[in-house]
């Protein structure tokens, strides 16, 4: 994972919507209607980011009768990284969030 900010715009209120996304995925579902936090681009990576690795933690604890739960602890990290403002490069997931074009 990268370790320095990805703008150095990022206001303290995208950093905590940004964390608030990976702790309650349904954050990341209302930042999405929200056209003020929308427009932030910081904020929707980290809320469409959030909600592709929740959808792939479920589908990976429901394969492996439940051994996935260990990520969440590298959700709860992800959160506290969101906070300092760092760009979060999850394997796999965020490249395929820049490739879609969907943040």
């Amino acid at each position: 994972m990268s370790q320095q900010p990805i703008n150095s715009e990022i206001t303290a209120d995208d950093k905590l919507w940004a964390m608030l996304s990976y702790l309650i995925p349904v954050i990341a579902v209302v930042v999405l209607v929200l056209e003020d936090k929308k427009a932030r681009p910081y904020v929707k990576f980290s809320a469409v980011q959030s909600i592709a690795v929740t959808v792939a933690i479920s589908i990976i604890a429901t394969v492996t009768f439940g051994c996935g739960a260990i990520l969440v602890f590298a959700q709860l990290y992800w959160a506290y990284q969101a906070y300092q403002g760092v760009d979060i490069k999850i394997p796999f997931i965020s490249d395929f969030i820049r490739n879609q074009g969907w943040a």
